[in-house]
């Protein structure tokens, strides 16, 4: 069939009516979602591209006639749309790219799904969607993003909610976690200016607010809106989940580099936006959760410095081998 061939995706015939398909299974926060659901005993596809061999579902999600088959063939209960192009300078260098990804395969899944009376759709969308001017931001404020990245993830989200009002919409602000490599994670990279420490000084942002939020986390939250939503159609619409730790760029750092006892005396805040410091970032987009956290579907988010460890231990210098055992 054109647009995608098949994996061993591990079908378990033993729980056959709890079936979940995660796009962009391949990603960070995709590879959090498939293990969480598959830890929860879902028969779980995930689906990716370039990366999806052998482990996951080789699909284009470009190709309607693609995505459209592999619904109708694993007939999933839950769809949880990872897939994104989520790195705003990238969105600003490759626009039509990030749109035919962020907006139109967010639609045909969006159609796909409604037409398929029963079957829940969960759109992983951003904080980025807000202007960063006026925080917290509630589930109902208006949106109003600043850069391409952010426009293409709010029309994402008109999308899914034209064509399937039964849907979900998750708003989560930046990611981090198990990462295969540290660029994987806005977060994670400043791992590399934080080994400088050793031969040179550096200059991190200091005024923009950001809510790091570990993919684990997001993903215990998607199941848990899952497992709700098998009983309650009444789980749709906008909900937010978000870190509760306030910090800069700089702070990341310098907390990255506590976490690992290592040196943060050549870490330098920078108090004033850079020139040329590509896609515009929202200065403080802290989301507001209390919808989640109402209806008992939200988890206390892990402490950073905890989960930071647990994501960055692979690459200490002493320990780099190891990646090639578990990445």
């Amino acid at each position: 069939m054109p647009g995608f061939e098949y994996g061993d995706y591990g079908e378990d015939v033993s729980i056959p009516n709890r079936r979940v398909l995660v796009t962009g299974a391949t990603g960070l926060l995709g590879r959090a979602v498939y293990k969480e659901f598959q830890n929860s005993n879902w028969q779980a596809v995930g689906c990716g591209y370039s990366r999806a061999r052998p482990r996951f579902l080789q699909c284009n999600l470009l190709d309607e006639d693609a995505i459209r088959a592999v619904i109708q063939d694993f007939q999933p209960h839950v769809i949880v749309h990872c897939a994104a192009e989520r790195r705003p300078d990238v969105v600003e260098r490759h626009t039509e790219a990030a749109v035919n990804l962020n907006v139109h395969a967010t639609g045909t899944l969006a159609k796909e799904a409604a037409a398929n009376p029963g079957m829940f759709l969960l759109y992983i969308s951003t904080d980025y969607v807000f202007d960063g001017r006026n925080p917290p931001y509630g589930e109902n404020d208006a949106p109003n993003p600043l850069n391409l990245y952010g426009k293409s993830k709010l029309e994402g989200e008109r999308e899914v909610l034209r064509h399937c009002p039964g849907a979900a919409i998750l708003r989560v602000p930046i990611l981090y976690g198990e990462v295969e490599k540290v660029e994987e994670s806005a977060v994670t990279v400043l791992w590399q200016r934080v080994e400088e420490g050793v031969t040179e000084s550096c200059t991190l942002d200091h005024c923009q607010q950001r809510f790091p939020t570990f993919v684990n986390d997001v993903a215990r939250v998607c199941q848990n809106m899952a497992e709700r939503r098998m009983q309650d159609p009444s789980i749709r619409g906008i909900f937010h989940f978000s870190g509760k730790e306030q910090m800069t760029k700089f702070e990341i750092a310098c907390a990255i580099a506590e976490a690992f006892n290592l040196p943060s005396n050549h870490l330098i805040p920078l108090t004033e936006q850079a020139a040329g410091a590509g896609a515009q970032r929202p200065q403080n987009a802290q989301l507001e959760c209390s919808r989640l956290e109402l209806l008992g579907l939200s988890t206390d988010p892990r402490p950073f410095k905890t989960a930071i460890r647990d994501s960055l231990w692979p690459f200490l210098y002493d320990k780099r081998w190891r990646q090639t055992v578990f990445h």
